[in-house]
């Protein structure tokens, strides 16, 4: 019987590369169908640039991610001996560590996408994603900065959250739109969006290092401990104020009871935290209010966190910075609403975004005006959107009778916001 052949290391390395390259391969391949990783029907509720942007990205991405993939194969077929298959190997653990990251990006969209898929939930999503960059528009436009285009998604938990256009993503790709959640408890009164797209304006204009040093400015000599932290939180801090000055006291109701807790959890305080403690974020929000519209509900709100929440029982040092933040609230507004930035071209915020046009009694008028109009005229959709989110907000939370229940109200006028129908994207 003859002896049975011993062996080949050399052969056995290649066909097993070969093998893994080949599952690699078909990962990758598969990764650039996106309309496997999102229904068509999702997608079609996408407005065609936005649905460009997006799928231009991802397919770039993946054709990137495919010419890795080829250049292994290339290696692995000119491969000579065990030393060329070693690096081979190394190539492509190389492409599978590449691959992890951008299937990330991909299912990171493509999840954002497939909230989309029900047309009743897309159009309601649509109207969001022009709300956002109406948002932006207000003051980017008259500083000649270009408005990102926005993908809204729906998802769980208590906060909205952005992922900024041109942010660096999990495999080193820039964003190519601001991707922004909203949460199921706040679909139908959307002032969190606001927020979001305060942070991408901020980032944009570079308000946020600037607000940050006006803000330690202003306290250190009066509230050097207050000071510090404030210039911490100054990118939170700018997006609040961004939605107050957008959307007046509409959005200080839904902040207070997502950040409401236990005492120890309002003022729990640490760093790198960059929100402010709820207590003291609640405060301000009040102290906005109060400082461009005077007296109203918001000091009920503050009197009432107040009482909940004595500030004896909060972390020490939480409770030294809230005690000398709250003899400086005034200060704080003016810095963040009425104090030229360069920002702003050397205006101040209210310049562009003028909150007295969203105080409650502004609000009103509007309404009084309007009539019914004001939930269907196309024309003050475009001019007002955000004084119409407010009141919308607003008198959803009034105790007297509606003509209309809140949700269907908002429902529908999101729907126009967006258009009745979607181009194909």
């Amino acid at each position: 019987m003859a002896e049975p052949t011993a062996p080949d290391p050399v052969a056995e390395e290649r066909a097993t590369l070969r093998s893994e390259l080949d599952h690699w391969s078909a990962a990758v391949r598969a990764l650039a169908d996106l309309d496997a990783v999102a229904p068509p029907a999702a997608w079609s509720q996408l407005e065609s640039y936005l649905g460009r942007s997006v799928r231009t990205s991802l397919a770039g991405t993946a054709t990137r991610l495919a010419r890795q993939a080829d250049r292994v194969g290339l290696a692995l077929a000119a491969a000579e001996d065990a030393a060329d298959l070693l690096r081979v190997r190394r190539e492509l653990l190389a492409l599978r560590r590449r691959y992890v990251q951008v299937e990330t990006v991909v299912e990171f969209f493509a999840d954002a996408v497939a909230t989309r898929a029900d047309s009743r939930l897309g159009a309601a999503l649509r109207g969001l994603d022009a709300l956002a960059v109406d948002s932006m528009e207000r003051v980017l436009r008259p500083l000649g900065i270009d408005v990102p285009p926005v993908l809204t998604y729906l998802d769980k938990g208590l906060g909205a959250s952005i992922l900024r256009s041109g942010a660096r993503l999990w495999d080193a790709s820039l964003s190519p739109v601001a991707a922004i959640k909203v949460t199921h408890h706040n679909l139908w009164q959307p002032t969190s969006l606001v927020h979001e797209t305060g942070h991408q304006v901020a980032h944009l204009t570079g308000w946020d290092a600037e607000l940050a040093t006006a803000l330690h400015d202003a306290l250190r000599p009066v509230a050097p401990l207050a000071a510090r932290w404030w210039r911490s939180w100054a990118g939170e801090v700018a997006a609040d104020v961004y939605a107050f000055a957008l959307l007046g006291f509409a959005p200080l109701p839904a902040l207070a009871t997502v950040v409401d807790g236990s005492t120890p959890e309002v003022f729990r305080m640490f760093a790198g935290d960059p929100h402010p403690f709820g207590w003291i974020r609640v405060q301000f929000n009040a102290a906005l209010c109060r400082s461009w519209f005077g007296a109203g509900p918001w000091d009920r709100i503050a009197r009432v966190w107040a009482r909940r929440h004595p500030a004896g029982a909060g972390d020490p040092e939480a409770v030294e910075v809230a005690t000398q933040t709250m003899r400086h609230l005034g200060v704080l507004a003016d810095v963040c609403t009425r104090t030229p930035m360069r920002a702003f071209g050397g205006r101040p915020l209210a310049a562009l975004a003028d909150p007295r046009l969203v105080s409650p009694t502004a609000l009103t008028a509007l309404a009084r005006s309007a009539g019914p109009a004001l939930y269907t005229s196309s024309y003050l959709r475009r001019l007002e959107s955000m004084r119409i989110l407010a009141w919308i907000v607003l008198d959803a939370g009034t105790s007297g009778p509606r003509p209309v229940p809140a949700q269907p109200l908002a429902e529908a006028w999101l729907r126009r916001m967006g258009g009745e129908r979607a181009e194909a994207a």
